[in-house]
This record gives C-alpha cells, structure tokens and sequence, in this order.
C-alpha cells in the first residue's frame, strides 16, 4: 500500500450512511474518525447503540437487479464493496422476492466490523453545532434524526430552513400469537427471491364488511398530533395507515391491503376484499412486521384497532408503531455534484438528510461521499458515477434536483428512493419480426437500462483511483 495523507476523515453519524461512508474509506487506506452520539445521547426512533440500526422496516425491498431499480442499486454497491449490502446478504431472511434482514444480526454485524478495523476510531459523543475548523474533511451522515444544535447550525450557515416530513414506524408482532387458522403462509403470486420459498408473507384476509369496519375505525382513532410541526407534509412513500385511509375508502385496497396475487387455501372459492401481510422480521422467525402499517395511532388505539384484523384478534405485540420527524436539505440548491456544501465545501452530506428515501439509497449515497472524500484525501479529484447507473440516478436526483411544482407555488425538492424515471431514457432492444408493446416494452426497457448500468459501472470502478492508491 502506498502512502497516504495521515489527516483523518471525520464521519458524523453511524447509520447506514455514515457506516459505509466510513468503511469505504478505510478501505483506501484512510484513516477515519467515526462519530455517534447513540447511547450516549439517544433518539425519538433508535433503541440501541449499533450502527446501521433500522428504525422502520427490514426490508430492503426488491432484488431483482434486472427489472427493480433498487434491486440495480443493491448489485451495484455489491461491486462497489460495500459493507451494508454485504451484512445484509448474511443476515437476511425470506422475504419473496425482497431482501430483508434480521435487523439485530444485520446491525451487530457492521458494527464489529466498524469497530476492528485497525484505521477506524469509533468515538461516541455528539457533535453539536458545526465541526471543529481543523476538521478538513467531515461527512455530515446525521440522517433525519439530525440534533438540533447541529440542525441549527447548517440552517444559520446556508441561510436556508431545512425541509422536514413525518415518518412512522411499522408494529411488529410474535408470531406465535398469530392465529394461523385464518391467516397463511404466501408470498404474492408465490415469488420467490434470495432466501425465499414463495410462501415467505404471513396473510390476513378480510371481507368487505370486515375491511369497511377496520377503515371506519382507523379513522375514528385517537391520534398522535405534533402541534409545533403542523403543516409538515408526509413523505408519500411511508404515510401513516390512517393518512392512506383519509384519502379514500378504497386507498388501503389499492395499497398495502391489495389482495390480488394470494389465495386464501382456508377458503379458496372466496376472494378476499382486502389483505393484510406480515413479514419475517428476525432470523428465529419469532418476529413478524405489519408491512406498510405506519402509524401515529396511540399505542392503545393500535392494539384495539389492529386486532380487528383477522388472524390478530389475540396478537401481542413486540413493538407498536411511532412517529417522528424528519429533516431534509434542500440539496439541488445547496450541494455540490460530488456532495459538498457550497457554503463550506469541507462539509459533505450523505444519507437521508440530503433528500434520499429509503435504506438502500441511503447507504449508497454513504458510499459516495465515502469514495469523493477519499480522493480528495489522495490528490485525486473525485468522479461522479454516470447516470446511466443507479448511483449516478440517484446522485443526479439530489445534486441536480427532481424539481415538482406543487399547486401554484414555486418548485420544491421532495425525498425520493432510486427508481427508473431517474434513469436517461433508453430504446429497448429491436426483435425481429416483432413490435414490443405495453408491458413488455417496458420490461425490456429495464432490462436494458440495467444492463448498460452495470456496464457503465464496471468502467466508472476501473477508474476509481483513490481505491488504486489504496492497492
């Protein structure tokens, strides 16, 4: 290995950003000063004092890396080298065609990772307001749960508010108190996937009468309310089960509840008006999470109204949903494309605080700021991915901006996880003597999206000097 600067990087924050961030620097070579303030200060969501601990679901959704952006993604960031996806793949758990993991192995795994590798320096304590001046490189990986007094500090610096969302959190029961005489083992249309059977999804049904019911009482629960947040919006891709309920009687059905795809072998002739799933949420299989059942019902009102649902009617829980808030950077406006802030370019952001949703994503964008400090720390100057890629995509939706005009106001930076629509457009492959049409034009449109990132991936790695140095 060649020599390199002895300066450290600093790394604020041991979620999954922050913990791939720093993996992928020291594995240049780098020294790196990692930052948590868990156990010593804790958060409204956080439990323990792990790294990469997740608050909300353990699924890392899809991992088709053929036909799902985010299953691309995941191939992606394998090849990079990173130590999330490499936990994840060894602590995972059936999941269909989804790669979720037990959250507890998943966590302690990167954190005896992070914690014997010799150029890694754990230190647990806040950083609070802006980093020390002599600090030359810091990545700022505090996630949506930033403190305050670091929030305070980025938004005096940058003069702009930071945008904010709710998120909820999902319960999670003991499977034994699930009633498997009305419930069953089935994966959607029986995918299978990593780790999966095709049976890997606990289901509830509901007939209609039981369905109008459950909706009738999810709106008439007593909820969670944030006075001093009101007017907050709700990010789409994690609304509260309640809030999906507000918008339409049949939102749920068309939504988490949507029974299409499952046969209820109890009752095989009846189609059920509504589903509700569980997914594995540990390796014992003991645990099982009420997928997309986020919630800011009081913990009363959800054991009440969720023992509707039948299958639940004795169920126990091991956690009930929460809620909390969330804050973002208004990113297209503020970073630059290799994520440093333009006001103080020795500041870079990684995870969800820069506008990212998702796991996944968040760790990628880890990953990158991980790699553009690193090469600057080498003389290198940092490359960005291409956009044909995944990472590239979802770079460009943060640095470049997914701009959405809302009403009549001015145009606003919404969080957003890595998805097709990101991607350069691209001409599916011609057959001959056939013209692709509907579904099947756009499936091979994915496939050949995918195919030219991985391709453009494998060149954008050859080039990655800082990881040459480190050789």
């Amino acid at each position: 290995m060649t020599n390199t600067p002895s300066s450290p990087i600093h790394v604020v924050g041991g979620g999954l950003a922050g913990s791939e961030a720093a993996w992928q620097i020291a594995g240049r070579g780098i020294p790196v000063v990692l930052h948590e303030m868990r156990p010593v200060r804790g958060t409204d969501a956080h439990k323990g004092g792990d790294f990469a601990e997740l608050v909300c679901s353990n699924s890392f959704r899809s991992d088709d890396a053929e036909n799902n952006a985010v299953g691309l993604l995941h191939e992606e960031m394998r090849r990079a080298g990173s130590l999330i996806m490499a936990s994840a793949d060894r602590h995972q758990v059936p999941a269909g065609g989804a790669l979720a993991v037990d959250r507890d192995g998943f966590a302690a795994a990167v954190t005896a990772a992070l914690e014997s590798h010799p150029l890694i320096t754990i230190d647990r304590g806040e950083v609070a307001g802006l980093p020390p001046e002599d600090w030359d490189s810091v990545i700022l990986a505090t996630g949506p749960l930033t403190s305050p007094a670091l929030a305070e500090a980025i938004r005096g610096l940058t003069g702009r508010d930071s945008l904010a969302f709710f998120d909820a959190i999902a319960p999670i029961v003991h499977f034994e108190t699930i009633d498997m005489g009305k419930a069953w083992f089935q994966s959607r249309y029986d995918k299978t996937g990593p780790g999966g059977t095709g049976a890997d999804y606990v289901n509830c049904p509901m007939n209609r009468e039981q369905y109008e019911a459950f909706v009738d009482a999810l709106l008439a629960g007593d909820k969670t309310e944030f006075k001093a947040f009101e007017g907050t919006p709700y990010f789409d891709g994690c609304l509260p089960i309640e809030v999906m309920a507000e918008r339409g009687r049949e939102t749920l059905r068309h939504g988490p509840m949507k029974p299409v795809g499952l046969t209820n072998p109890h009752d095989p002739t009846v189609k059920s008006h509504a589903i509700v799933q569980l997914r594995q949420d540990n390796a014992l299989g003991t645990l099982y999470n009420m997928v997309g059942f986020q919630t800011k019902l009081k913990y009363a009102e959800q054991v009440r109204v969720f023992r509707m649902i039948p299958g639940l009617e004795k169920a126990e829980f091991a956690r009930l949903g929460g809620l909390h808030r969330n804050t973002y950077l208004d990113s297209p406006r503020l970073l630059d494309p290799t994520l440093r802030l333009k006001a103080m370019p020795r500041l870079r952001f990684a995870g969800q605080v820069t506008g990212c949703e998702g796991y996944v994503e968040s760790a990628a964008v880890g990953l990158l700021a991980g790699r553009f400090a690193a090469a600057e720390r080498t003389g290198a100057t940092p490359v960005p991915p291409p956009p044909t890629t995944a990472f590239g995509a979802l770079l460009g939706h943060i640095t470049g901006g997914h701009l959405s005009v809302e009403g009549e106001g001015p145009r606003s930076f919404q969080p957003m996880n890595v998805n097709f629509g990101l991607f350069p457009d691209i001409e599916p492959p011609k057959e001959p003597g056939r013209k692709l049409k509907g579904p099947e034009r756009g499936a091979a449109k994915r496939r050949a999206m995918s195919a030219r990132a991985l391709a453009d991936l494998a060149v954008w790695l050859a080039g990655d000097t800082s990881a040459a140095a480190a050789e």
